[in-house]
């Protein structure tokens, strides 16, 4: 990012979010493109504000600890990584809530820890952790769409909507964490299906509410097609219905 389109989004930031947060955020950024000393300078500043502040929200601190347990996991030590990441998830909590999508990103990243030092048991029980809650509000969701369908309502004016209820940049990471989640489970040795299922269905879900429908579908009958073999009746049911409602809406867009 050229200096001054640097200075002027972190100046948005501190607008926007605070001085705290936007620091955090900058430091993320920073240690995303491998600017392991930039981030460490933001993160210091931010931590120096967050002790300073006597009102710093429960949200703020959870954003401060997720960027330094991203920042230690980047710098390969990971048992600074694994108490930044305990508190982001203590504070996402007082938040959120436990079982909250924005709560869902500490557990993600501290599976991947306990997936790097080969502690697969913790692992697989936090990624299961993150699936069940994707999969839960993105359900909800689609739930709340086909009732309002079933009742007539007129959704026509919302067809092109963003229904998942998410910016762009949850959205993403979304399909990052999920993704991921799903490539570790596949390649595991000890295979899982019925949490490949789940993970499947809730890609599927995500995609159909972004209006992606090619991707939607491909997922769906992926998941179908371990249904048939590893799931129920009333599993298969469920997500032939859901390819079904894809399948119509894709051809509804179409025309």
């Amino acid at each position: 990012m050229p200096a001054a389109n640097s200075s002027a989004h972190h100046h948005a930031l501190l607008q926007l979010r605070g001085r705290e947060a936007a620091w955090s955020a900058a430091a993320a950024e920073a240690t995303g493109l491998g600017r392991i000393v930039q981030a460490e300078e933001y993160l210091s500043q931010a931590q120096w504000t967050v002790l300073k502040s006597t009102d710093c929200s429960n949200a703020t601190h959870s954003l401060l600890h997720r960027n330094l347990g991203l920042l230690y996991i980047a710098k390969k030590n990971m048992e600074e990584a694994r108490y930044h990441l305990a508190n982001d998830i203590y504070f996402a909590s007082c938040a959120y809530g436990t079982e909250d999508v924005r709560t869902s990103g500490g557990y993600f990243h501290l599976a991947n820890i306990f997936y790097g030092l080969k502690k697969m048991e913790l692992a697989d029980t936090l990624y299961t952790k993150v699936s069940e809650i994707w999969y839960s509000y993105l359900n909800s969701h689609y739930q709340d769409l086909l009732q309002a369908r079933s009742q007539q309502t007129d959704l026509l004016g919302k067809q092109f909507v963003n229904d998942t209820g998410l910016d762009e940049a949850q959205e993403a990471e979304a399909i990052r964490i999920l993704t991921s989640i799903l490539i570790i489970q596949e390649s595991t040795s000890t295979k899982a299906p019925q949490k490949s299922i789940l993970i499947l269905k809730t890609l599927s879900i995500l995609y159909y509410l972004m209006l992606e429908f090619s991707k939607a579908k491909e997922y769906s009958m992926k998941a179908l097609s371990l249904a048939e073999t590893y799931g129920s009746g009333e599993e298969q049911r469920a997500i032939q219905e859901l390819l079904n409602v894809i399948s119509a809406e894709e051809k509804q867009f179409m025309t």
